[in-house]
C-alpha cells in the first residue's frame, strides 16, 4: 500500500509520461503535485517506487518511467470514468446517421473509436454464442452427390458437398431436409447430437455432418476484424523500431491480431486492460490493450477494442471502448 504522498508521485509519473513519452524529473514532480518538500524528498520517494519495481530510471538522477506494474497501479486507482454526455451525444448522432447494416455500423465504431482514443482500434462482427441450428437445405448436384447447405442463426451459412452411395431424388432430398429442420430446428449441436429420432442410414449421414459443421463453426476464431488507426500508432515513439512495426503488421495480415489481444476470460461488457508483459503473445508485449465485448451474451457477441503501446492514455481509452461496447449492444439488440 503506498502513502498518499507516493501515491500522488507515481500518479504523476504516470501521467506526464504518458503525456511526454521522456523520463519525469523530481522537478516536474514537485511542480505538478504542490508538495512543500525539496526536490531530494521526492528523489528519495522515487527510488522506493523504483525498489518496489513501479518505475524504472535509467541512473540515480534521471527521471522515472512508469513500468508495467506501475501502469496497473494506476489503472486501478482510475475508478468509475465515463465519457461526457457531449461526446456520448455526438457518438450516438455518428451511428443514427448511417443505415441499419452491421457492416456499415463495424466500419464506423472502428474509425470513431481509433480517432477518439488516438491509437489502434479492432472492432469484430459478431459472432453467435454457440451456434444453433435453423434451416437445413439438401441439393442433388449429380447422381450420387449432394450438397448439404446448412443456416445458423446469426446469418451463417455452412456447406459441405457429400457423395452417397446411391442416387437420391431431390424430391426425397427435400423430404428429409424438412424433417431435420422440424426435429432440429433452434437446437446447439449437443442438443442435437442428444436428440432421438427415427432416422434412416442416408438421414443419419446428413446428420453427422450438420453436426460436424457446428462444431467446426464454434471452434473458428471468426478473426473478421474491422482495423482502423495504425497511423496514430505508428507515429507514437515505442512504434520508431520497426521490429515493433513489423510484428503487429504480421498479427494483422495473418489474421491472427483477434486471437493475440483476446484474454483467456472476457466477462460480458466489462472493460478488461491489459498491460505489457500481461499479454500472452510476444509480438505485443510492449503493448497495451483496452478490451470488452459487445452483443447479447445469449445470443451473439463481439469484440471492440484499443491497441497501443503501454505509455497510452488510459483515463481515456478506457471509458471510450466502455462506451463504444454499450452503443454497439444496443445496435445488435435491434438486429436480433
Amino acid at each position: 500500500m503506498l502513502s498518499s504522498r507516493t501515491d500522488a508521485i507515481l500518479k504523476t509519473i504516470v501521467e506526464e509520461y504518458i503525456t511526454r513519452a521522456v523520463p519525469v524529473p523530481s522537478e516536474v514532480i514537485a511542480n505538478d503535485c504542490g508538495f512543500k518538500v525539496s526536490s531530494a524528498t521526492i528523489r528519495n520517494e522515487m527510488a522506493s517506487l523504483e525498489r518496489e519495481g513501479y518505475i524504472s530510471r535509467p541512473h540515480t538522477s534521471a527521471g522515472g518511467v512508469p513500468s508495467d506494474k506501475g501502469y496497473r497501479y494506476y489503472v486501478e486507482s482510475l475508478g468509475g470514468i465515463g465519457l461526457s454526455m457531449g461526446e456520448q451525444r455526438l457518438i450516438s448522432h455518428l451511428f443514427h446517421q448511417v443505415e441499419g447494416e452491421l457492416e456499415e455500423w463495424l466500419q464506423l465504431a472502428v474509425v470513431v473509436l481509433a480517432r477518439l482514443a488516438q491509437n489502434v482500434a479492432v472492432v469484430s462482427m459478431p459472432k453467435p454464442v454457440g451456434c444453433r441450428f435453423k434451416h437445413l437445405e439438401l441439393v442433388s448436384i449429380h447422381e450420387s452427390k449432394v450438397l448439404a447447405i446448412l443456416v445458423l442463426y446469426g446469418a451463417r451459412v455452412k456447406q459441405q458437398l457429400l457423395s452417397l452411395d446411391r442416387i437420391v431424388s431431390q424430391p426425397a432430398l427435400t423430404v428429409m431436409a424438412n424433417k431435420m429442420n422440424a426435429a432440429y430446428s433452434g437446437l446447439a449441436g449437443q442438443r442435437i447430437s442428444e436428440k432421438s429420432i427415427e432416422l434412416s442410414e442416408t438421414e443419419q449421414l446428413f446428420k453427422d455432418c450438420v453436426l460436424k459443421m457446428m462444431q467446426a463453426d464454434d471452434e473458428e476464431g471468426y478473426d473478421d476484424l474491422h482495423v482502423g488507426g495504425l497511423f496514430f500508432v505508428f507515429n507514437q515513439p515505442e512504434f520508431a523500431s520497426s521490429r515493433r512495426v513489423m510484428a503487429l503488421m504480421e498479427l494483422i495480415e495473418q489474421r491472427r491480431l483477434l486471437k493475440a489481444i483476446l484474454p483467456e476470460e472476457l466477462g460480458s461488457r466489462i472493460v478488461r486492460v491489459i498491460i505489457g508483459g500481461e499479454n500472452q503473445t510476444e509480438a505485443i508485449r510492449d503493448c497495451s490493450v483496452v478490451i470488452s465485448q459487445y452483443g447479447l451474451p445469449k445470443e451473439a457477441v463481439g469484440t471492440v477494442g484499443v491497441i497501443g503501446p503501454t505509455r497510452m492514455p488510459y483515463a481515456r481509452t478506457i471509458p471510450v471502448v466502455d462506451y463504444m461496447s454499450s452503443v454497439l449492444s444496443k445496435l445488435v439488440a435491434e438486429l436480433y
